[in-house]
C-alpha cells in the first residue's frame, strides 16, 4: 500500500501479541470495582442485556476519564520501515512503552533503507542525492576510522595486536558506532513495540502533532487497524485526532542561530549542566530512611542513613541485576532528591538517552532549532575529532547536507520533509530531570566504559556536579565495577568478554578518560 505523501513504503505494522478480549476485559475490570466478586470478560456479552450494560459502562467510564481500565489490555507490535525521526519524536518520547530496536551501534546500515517523502521533481532529485551521499559518507567513515579505532583499542590491549584479525569485527562495530553520526534521521529501523490500549488511544489523539505528523499518522492508524481486526469494539469511543495548535507569540520572528549560540554558551563547555536541585537533599534522604525504620538521628546519623541505601557494602540490592529500588521501602527515600540538567546531545545519543523513561526531558521540535546556513550545526564524536582525514570528510559532507536542506526549503519543501535529511549528529538542546532513584540506575550504567561515548561523557559531567552539591550522596555514584568493588563482589567487571580493558574501579572520576 502506498501513500500520496511518500515515495517510500509506509511503516509496516504487525500485531504479534494481544489480549483475547480487550474491550470486554476493560468493562469487566470496571465492573469488578463495584461488585462483591470478580466479574469475568466472558460475562460481558453472554446476552443482550449484558451487552447493553457493557456498552453503557464503557461509554460512561471513558467520558468520565476513568481510563485505567484500558491499561490492562496490552498490544505487542512489530514495526518496520519507520524512520529514526518518528521513533525519537513520537514513539519513544513518553514513558509508557517498551521497545527492543535494531542498534546502529552493532548492525551495519544498508543504503536505501530510508523514508522518502514525495516531492516535486527537482526537490526529489536533491533529496535522494543527499541521502545517497550520506550513506557514502557513512561507508567512507567506517573505513577511515578503522585505523584510529585499532590504535585506541590496542593501546588498551597491546597483547591483542598479535592477533589483530580476531578483533577486526569488534573494531568495525566501533567504527560503525561513530560513522552513524553521518546518517540521516530518515534512516529506517525495525523494532518490537509494546503498549497498553490506553497509550494507543493517546497515540491516535495526538498523532498529527510533532516533527513528522504524516509518518506518525500512518504508523498509528496501522496500529489501530491491526487492533481493530482483533477486536472491532475496542476503539468504539476513539476520539478524533487533534490538529496542531498555533505557535506561541514571537515564534515567527525567532532567530534559531541566536538561540543555539546562547544555549551552548550557557553550558560553559559541558555536555550537561546541573541547573536545579533540592538543596536539602542529603538531610531529606537521611530523614526518610530513618522514618522507614523508626529511628532517631541519635540512633542513625545522616551519614549512616545515606550509606544504608546507597553503599553497596550495606545495601545488597544494589548488586542485583534487576532494578529493585522501587519495591524496597528504604530505597524509596531516593525518590526525594531531584536534579535538572541543561543538555546538548546528538540526535543519535539522545535517542538512547530518552530510553531512560523515568528521567524525562522537554525536547524541541527540530524545526524550531534548525538555523540553516553555511556552517553545519553538529555534535562531532571524539573519534572523528582525533582523525584529521575523518574530520575533514565529516564536516565537508555535513556542509553539503545543510546546503541541500536550505535549497529544499527555498523550493517550498516543508520542514517536516526537508529535515528528514538532518544527520544523527544534529544537536538536541533540552532540559532533563529525574529523581535520584532513577538517576542512580542511569548514571551507574552509563558510567561504564562500554556505554556510548557521548552519553558516557554527559553522565560524567552530571555525576561530578552532583558530587559537588551533594558529596555524601554523590560519593556512591559509580560505574558497575566500582559498585561491585564496594560490595566485594568479584569479578569487579560484570561484562565478561566485553571488559573494556581499563580497571576503572581503581580510578577517581577526575581520571576517567576514553576515546572509543
Amino acid at each position: 500500500m502506498s501513500d500520496p505523501d511518500f515515495e517510500s513504503a509506509p511503516p509496516k505494522v504487525t500485531l504479534v501479541n494481544s489480549f483475547l478480549e480487550p474491550f470486554n476485559n476493560a468493562v469487566a475490570t470496571a465492573r469488578t470495582c463495584y461488585t462483591s466478586r470478580v466479574i469475568w470478560p466472558s460475562e460481558m456479552d453472554k446476552d443482550e442485556a449484558s451487552r447493553d450494560l457493557r456498552d453503557r459502562i464503557a461509554k460512561s467510564t471513558y467520558e468520565a476519564g476513568h481510563h485505567t481500565t484500558l491499561q490492562h489490555s496490552t498490544f505487542q507490535f512489530v514495526i518496520e520501515q519507520v524512520s529514526r525521526q518518528a521513533l525519537w519524536s513520537f514513539l519513544h518520547a513518553h514513558p509508557f512503552y517498551n521497545s527492543e530496536q535494531v542498534s546502529q551501534r552493532y548492525v551495519g546500515v544498508k543504503a536505501g533503507s530510508v523514508t522518502r517523502p514525495r516531492l516535486p521533481a527537482l526537490a526529489q532529485t536533491l533529496y535522494d542525492a543527499a541521502v545517497t551521499r550520506q550513506h557514502e559518507t557513512y561507508a567512507e567513515l567506517v573505513s577511515l576510522l578503522g585505523g584510529p579505532c585499532a590504535d585506541a583499542f590496542f593501546a588498551v590491549f597491546p597483547a591483542r595486536r598479535k592477533h589483530a584479525e580476531k578483533w577486526a569485527p569488534a573494531l568495525k562495530k566501533k567504527a560503525q558506532e561513530v560513522a552513524r553520526y553521518a546518517l540521516p534521521v530518515a534512516t529506517h529501523a525495525h523494532l518490537y513495540h509494546t503498549i497498553s490500549g490506553l497509550t494507543l488511544h493517546r497515540y491516535h489523539r495526538l498523532c498529527r502533532v510533532g516533527d513528522v505528523p504524516k509518518e506518525t499518522r500512518l504508523l498509528v492508524m496501522a496500529m489501530v487497524d491491526a487492533v481493530s481486526e482483533v477486536d472491532p469494539l475496542f476503539f468504539r469511543d476513539l476520539e478524533p485526532q487533534l490538529e496542531p495548535g498555533p505557535p506561541p507569540v514571537g515564534y515567527a520572528t525567532r532567530d534559531a542561530r541566536v538561540f543555539n549560540q546562547a544555549f551552548d554558551h550557557s553550558l560553559g563547555g559541558k555536555t550537561s549542566l546541573l541547573v536545579d536541585w533540592k538543596v536539602n537533599a542529603e538531610r531529606t534522604v537521611a530523614d526518610a530512611v530513618r522514618e522507614v525504620y523508626g529511628l532517631s538521628p541519635e540512633a542513625l546519623d545522616d551519614d549512616a542513613a545515606i550509606a544504608r541505601v546507597l553503599d553497596p557494602a550495606q545495601n545488597p540490592l544494589l548488586g542485583e541485576s534487576l532494578s529493585l529500588g522501587t519495591l524496597d521501602k528504604a530505597m524509596r527515600a531516593l525518590h526525594h532528591p531531584h536534579y535538572t540538567f541543561k543538555k546538548k546531545l546528538s540526535h543519535s545519543a539522545d535517542s538512547q538517552d530518552q530510553r531512560h523513561r523515568m528521567t524525562p526531558g522537554s525536547r524541541p521540535s527540530l524545526a524550531s532549532t534548525f538555523a540553516g546556513g553555511l556552517t553545519p550545526d553538529v555534535v562531532i564524536p571524539a573519534l572523528i575529532q582525533s582523525s584529521p582525514a575523518a574530520l575533514d570528510l565529516f564536516m565537508a559532507r555535513m556542509g553539503e547536507v545543510w546546503s541541500t536542506i536550505d535549497q529544499l526549503r527555498d523550493l517550498g519543501v516543508a520542514d517536516e520533509q526537508a529535515l528528514y535529511l538532518l544527520p544523527n549528529a544534529y544537536p538536541i538542546r533540552f532540559e532533563e530531570s529525574g529523581d535520584l532513584l532513577f538517576q542512580h540506575h542511569k548514571w551507574t550504567s552509563r558510567l561504564c566504559y562500554n556505554a556510548q561515548e557521548e552519553i558516557w561523557s554527559a553522565t560524567l559531567d552530571e555525576v561530578k556536579q552532583v558530587r559537588a552539591v551533594h558529596p555524601r550522596l554523590g560519593q556512591f555514584l559509580l560505574p558497575p565495577c566500582g559498585l561491585r568493588l564496594r560490595a566485594e563482589r568479584k569479578p569487579y567487571c560484570p561484562e565478561g568478554p566485553r571488559f573494556c580493558g581499563v580497571p576503572v574501579w581503581k580510578l577517581g572520576l577526575e581520571d576517567y578518560e576514553r576515546l572509543i
